[in-house]
């Protein structure tokens, strides 16, 4: 019997204020460093997506949102070119305890407000992408893949 595929789930947060959302310039981690992406990262082991938010939230960004405060706003199912599809949860939240800082100075060399609706020419891609849907109202996308969603 062949083994089961695996996807890396990773979870992401669309911090919102204002009418902007908050997003980190990636350094010295090996992968999109110098552009811009969300407070996010992979779920571990035995941790709900929720909890994962939360958890990345906090470490990157010092910023502790409630459960109820978060919605899912966007599933995307990407084919990432290092060959391991990854799904990506995408939750919202306009509620916070604690101010946003920088607590990855490491990884992230600064945190910036951008408009949704006029991202930067320097947001890794994908992420960019699903700002985009989220802003149409999409629930659901494929990135990097040949097949069109019907």
């Amino acid at each position: 019997m062949a083994e089961r595929h695996r996807s890396i789930v990773d979870v992401h947060l669309i911090l919102r204020c204002d009418g902007k959302i908050l997003m980190g310039r990636r350094a010295n981690t090996g992968y999109g460093d110098g552009l811009l992406h969300l407070p996010s990262g992979h779920l571990e082991r035995g941790e709900s997506v929720v909890t994962g938010v939360i958890r990345e939230t906090y470490e990157e960004i010092g910023v502790v949102v409630a459960p109820e405060a978060l919605r899912c706003r966007h599933v995307m199912h990407r084919n990432d070119p290092t060959g391991y599809d990854r799904v990506g949860f995408f939750f919202e939240a306009d509620r916070w305890a604690g101010e946003p800082v920088n607590r990855e100075p490491d990884k992230c060399s600064e945190l910036v407000w951008v408009d949704p609706d006029a991202l930067p020419d320097d947001v890794i891609a994908y992420p960019a992408a699903a700002v985009a849907q989220i802003q149409r109202g999409t629930a659901f996308s494929l990135h990097g893949w040949d097949t069109p969603i019907p």
